[in-house]
């Protein structure tokens, strides 16, 4: 009985845990421009103040966990197609990503808003605990894209993935349009700026793969004894 309480006990705060992210979530979707009090996130859910003390240190803490649900999900997502037994390309590997991490509603806002973060606000400590954590992950994919993609020898599979990952949030930080600019970015010399960023970033990724790929495969042949 007390194992079964226990385990109901671990449950309810576990539940408890996401309530507060999916509150704060809301609140930033609505206000993606500033970060939400702990007060205001409390309210949201339904709970005390001091509650969201007890799971998380701080607001900002509290926006790094939410980054860090978004990166499990997408990468939960990710490795369902690596772990298959069909075999998986670009445009499997994409449709994936596209539909788990860039339609994701304040995915990109939040993962650019925690990098600022980890440098200034969240404790080094919690910052290289998430970052190996992610680690632990990327690995995991790296080696499951390797086994799709014969081109990749160990450890180039992770390579990709991250050039991958910054060149999706570094596209998304060029072209997002500001929302205090207002109608400044219909200035002429500004057009540049305004593009059609999932296609855009679709084109980006098929050229690095097919770029990583092809020089993969003409370094390794390079290397081969004759």
């Amino acid at each position: 009985m007390a194992v079964t309480q226990r385990a109901i006990a671990a449950q309810d705060k576990e539940d408890r845990r996401h309530a507060l992210l999916d509150a704060a979530e809301a609140l930033f979707l609505e206000h993606p421009d500033r970060m939400a009090s702990v007060a205001e996130v409390a309210e949201a859910a339904g709970l005390a103040k001091g509650t969201v003390y007890l799971y998380f240190p701080s607001k900002e803490e509290m926006l790094l966990c939410l980054h860090e649900r978004h990166v499990t999900r997408y990468f939960d997502k990710l490795m369902e197609l690596l772990e298959a037994t069909k075999p998986a390309g670009f445009d499997e590997v994409w449709a994936v990503t596209r539909a788990n991490l860039v339609r994701v509603p304040g995915y990109l806002a939040l993962t650019s808003r925690c990098f600022g973060l980890m440098d200034r606000d969240i404790p080094t400590e919690s910052a290289v605990a998430f970052k190996v954590r992610v680690a632990q992950v990327l690995r995991k994919a790296g080696d499951g894209l390797e086994h799709h993609f014969p081109a990749l020898r160990t450890g180039e599979g992770i390579t990709l993935l991250q050039h991958s990952y910054g060149l999706i949030v570094g596209l998304w930080q060029l072209l997002h349009p500001i929302e205090r600019f207002g109608s400044a970015m219909e200035r002429a010399e500004l057009a540049m700026f305004r593009r059609d960023y999932e296609r855009e970033v679709e084109q980006a990724l098929r050229a690095l793969w097919k770029g990583s790929m092809d020089g993969m495969t003409a370094h390794h042949a390079a290397r081969r004894p004759r």
